[in-house]
């Protein structure tokens, strides 16, 4: 029989636990649903998460960085959502005013936001290298280990010399946490995609290959800056080719040389021992000396029709040239231009 006193006390134990199971509902609704990320700001925020990352460098860094308010609850509701188990590597836009649950829902879905990957204006695997490596996780050092590995390259049909053409300058929207390997996989396909069939069939009617064409069209780059001087250009060197006339190229003497700080191509770097001096040797040189883009490759495939052999930059330094279809009228632009270097103190 429950007496009065009793019933008293069961009363007082009810509500009791009332409160308390409202508290500790309240208490976890809280720790779920409440705002916990920027809550004082309204600017987005970059979270990078490295490969192989434990779950307390992904709080560390969380915390460090200012990205949320409560570290205690973040841990405690992915340990509920187990996501300390699931740590995906990426890069991560977190939102202003995320509750932990979407905070950890977003981390461990592994929807990490892309990045616009762009690359040009590149001479060497080195250039290549640190441009690729400068948004990515990757380091320069990798992937350089991989454009020099003449085994892995082989596997993509170019060798140590000619690998630079599989990469088209562009902007590539990108992983962060890209691999080397998957970064050359994604480039090859790009190189793909670039060599349409139309581009083939103009190679094939030059009876270049993509490589040859590439080549070809990194000299023409290195000569000029000014694209719509760039078909002409190419014309002269393809009438060159045609005739067996060695190449002549200044730019691919200051690539065997190594040395890109020269401004003026003397007598004396005309005799380096290399496979990538033209004046030497009449062809193409074993591979591109830069990274061509996209309008230099499509002026060699487009080139411009003439009776050019000669051109020569003009007087003025506007970066244009002047062309000649006579090797006597090439001198006298020659010694223009030579008269005007030598005015404007450049040796």
């Amino acid at each position: 029989m429950i007496t009065k006193k009793n019933q008293k006390y069961y009363m007082i134990a009810m509500i009791a636990i009332s409160v308390l199971v409202s508290s500790f509902a309240f208490y976890f609704y809280q720790v779920f649903f409440s705002p916990n990320t920027l809550t004082e700001s309204d600017v987005p925020a970059e979270l990078k998460i490295p490969s192989n990352a434990t779950f307390q460098q992904v709080s560390d860094s969380l915390s460090e960085h200012n990205i949320i308010t409560d570290v205690i609850s973040f841990s405690f509701v992915a340990k509920m959502l187990k996501y300390q188990e699931n740590v995906k590597p990426g890069r991560y836009i977190i939102p202003p005013k995320l509750s932990n649950k979407e905070l950890v829902t977003l981390l461990r879905s592994g929807r990490q936001t892309p990045i616009d990957l762009t690359f040009n204006n590149i001479r060497t695997k080195e250039d290549l290298s640190e441009k690729i490596s400068k948004n990515l996780e990757i380091s320069q050092d990798q992937f350089l280990a991989l454009l020099q590995d003449s085994v892995y390259i082989r596997k993509f049909d170019f060798n140590e010399e000619t690998i630079m053409s599989m990469f088209i300058p562009n902007t590539y929207e990108v992983y962060w946490d890209t691999s080397p390997e998957q970064l050359f996989d994604r480039m090859y396909r790009e190189y793909n995609k670039f060599w349409t069939k139309p581009r083939i069939a103009k190679a094939d009617s030059l009876g270049m290959s993509r490589i040859e064409v590439s080549t070809l069209a990194s000299i023409v780059q290195a000569e000029t800056a000014k694209k719509d001087e760039r078909p002409t250009i190419a014309g002269v060197y393809i009438n060159r080719l045609e005739r067996n006339i060695p190449l002549q190229a200044d730019p691919t003497l200051v690539f065997a040389l190594g040395d890109f700080s020269i401004k003026r191509v003397l007598n004396v770097h005309k005799e380096i021992d290399s496979p990538y001096n033209t004046y030497l040797h009449t062809g193409l040189p074993p591979g591109p000396i830069n990274l061509p883009d996209i309008s230099s490759l499509d002026a060699v495939l487009n080139y411009a029709h003439h009776d050019y052999l000669y051109f020569c930059a003009k007087e003025d330094f506007s970066g244009y040239h002047v062309f000649s279809t006579n090797l006597r009228d090439h001198l006298i632009q020659a010694r223009k231009y030579q008269n005007a270097l030598n005015k404007a103190n450049v040796y």
